[in-house]
Formats: structure tokens, sequence, C-alpha cells
């Protein structure tokens, strides 16, 4: 499926990465630990603010582990090919939206916020990136087996964590081009769906089911919700009571609470556990304004929810533009 990062010439190559600590910012001091010829090289570092203080990282690293969907998303967009990564608890290997020739040479290291500290060091990693939100309290373990740069948190900030990413990798000007990309691609799906002032009229919600927990009903901070911001779509009323401005939870009961124009969704682990299946037959679900036009869009849980980078944003773009037109 072509995305607007891919049109515009933005590959996802293959390249390897160096440690670093926890971001919230890029720094772009350089440093060099002194020598000469190949081993100087070999030796100089930069140093990138992070969540957990300032952290010396290789100028370019060759051996990059990524702990979570969005700092691998970060990693392949920025043509860099980690050795290994994390894996989601409900599944296992790496989400689909990625390419198979890139998700293929990594090495699983664990789930997400549960790493094999074992299997990340025998990866002989030069750069761990990760997040604070997941794995700062194995920050100590980590960082004694490579440089682990942390952002503080994950979904909403993952712009901000991206230039983190970008700086810990050397790859600031490869960077600017996909940010580029994704506002260009935002301004071609605006327009294609009726423009700015169609857009702010038209209220959309993303309604989560997630196995062993309550209906989520997403609000404006987090990853998906920025995307909906960005092209200016209208959000309900219920989303801006979200708990943190996360999400909204329910029970199948209260689902009219989910009404809209229309209504993206996705399932986290198994759709009948998660109770997916029943709320759809349900007659609250059916009476959504957005059930009776039939603007009610399923869609995939690890690329809407879970991709938390650009790669996955400009394939969310060209599916919404397409459900939408459609």
């Amino acid at each position: 499926m072509p995305t607007a990062l891919r049109r515009r010439g933005i590959t996802l190559g293959a390249l390897a990465l160096t440690g670093a600590l926890s971001l919230t910012a890029c720094s772009s001091d350089s440093d060099s630990d002194g020598g000469s010829g190949a081993g100087a090289a070999a030796a100089a570092t930069h140093t990138v603010k992070t969540a957990m203080g300032d952290v010396k990282v290789p100028v370019a690293p060759k051996r990059v582990v990524v702990l979570d969907t969005g700092e691998l998303d970060s990693a392949l967009t920025l043509g860099v090919q980690p050795v290994g990564a994390t894996h989601s608890a409900t599944e296992d290997g790496f989400p689909t939206y990625l390419p198979a020739d890139r998700t293929k040479k990594l090495t699983e290291v664990g789930e997400i916020a549960n790493p094999n500290m074992e299997t990340v060091a025998s990866l002989k990693p030069d750069l761990i990136l990760t997040s604070k939100v997941r794995d700062g309290d194995r920050y100590e373990q980590l960082s004694a087996i490579a440089p682990t740069v942390m952002t503080e948190s994950t979904g909403t900030t993952w712009k901000e964590n991206f230039q983190v990413h970008a700086e810990a990798l050397g790859k600031q000007a490869e960077a600017k081009k996909i940010v580029a990309a994704y506002d260009a691609h935002i301004a071609e799906v605006t327009e294609a769906i009726g423009g700015k002032e169609k857009a702010a009229a038209t209220d959309v919600n993303f309604v989560r089911f997630v196995e062993g927990a309550d209906i989520r009903i997403y609000g404006k901070q987090n990853y998906i919700g920025s995307i909906l911001a960005d092209l200016g779509m209208g959000r309900p009323a219920i989303t801006d009571k979200a708990k943190d401005g996360f999400s909204y939870d329910v029970s199948p009961e209260k689902i009219d609470l989910a009404d809209a124009d229309v209504v993206f969704t996705s399932t986290y682990g198994d759709p009948d556990k998660a109770g997916t299946t029943k709320t759809m037959k349900s007659g609250l679900w059916k009476g959504l304004t957005a059930a009776k036009n039939g603007k009610v869009f399923k869609v995939d849980d690890r690329l809407w929810i879970a991709g938390i980078g650009y790669t996955a944003a400009g394939r969310i773009l060209d599916e919404f533009q397409a459900k939408m037109t459609g």
C-alpha cells in the first residue's frame, strides 16, 4: 500500500543504532574521546538530553535495540535497521504495517515493558531506545548494557519523541524531510475529504475494545487523537471528559455515549473476550449515528493505536482518506 511518505521518496532503509538514555529533548553538542584515524571515528560521541539526563551516544550507532513500537517505527522510518525489538504482549512478531524485509531481521527481545535483559545484552547493542513510562524502573540495568535514550512517555508526544530518536541516531536531516512529507500528506487528505470546514463539522470518535477492560472512547491526548487534530476533524463533547485527555471508559451498556458522525473501532485481544462482537450487535450500538449511516469503520489496532510513528501515520492517513471518501 503506498503512503505519502513513500510517494515522497522517504524509504525505510537499513542502518544500525547506538546506545543512549531516555529523552525528552535533544542536544546538538558533540564530543570526541580523542585519538585518530578509524579508532577516533568509532569513539566519537554526541550528547543527547533525555528523560534521565544528558547521555553520550555514538555519532554513528551500529547496533540498536528498540523496546517499543514507537521507537521501532522511528528507527525504520529514519532508515535505521535495529538488531532487536520487543513485541506486544498479546501478539508474537512485529506490526505487519512495517516492511517484512526489515522486521524479519529483528531479534525478539521480549514483551513491551518486560524485555529479556539477557537477550538484550547478547545482541551487544551500542544504543537502546525506549521510554521512561515503559522501562524507567529498568534504566540502570539497561544503561549498564548500552547508552539508553528514554523519552518521558509515549503516545501523544510521538512527534517530540521522533525528534529525540532522530538526534540519538544522527538522522536530523532525514527527520526534517519526513516531517515535511507528513505535513503535506495531512493537507492532501484534508482537501480530499472536503476541506477544513467540512472536517471541522464532522465529529469523529475512536472506540477501542480491550480484552479484560472497559471499552475506551479515545480522547484528544493520544496518538490517534493528535492525527485527527492535525486533520482538523471535529470531536464529540464526550472526548472532553476523557481521563487525562486519554480515554473515557464505558461499559457496553453505555456505548451510546460514543455517538458521532463517524466511528473508527479497533480491538486489543480477542474480539469475543473484549466484547467487540456482542457490543456491536446491540441495539445501543446500532442506534449510533455513524452505525445508522454506514460510517463505522473497523481498523487494525496495531497500526492505528500501537503504531505511534510517522510510517504508521502515513498508512493511517491513506486508510482514513479511503474510508471517508469511499
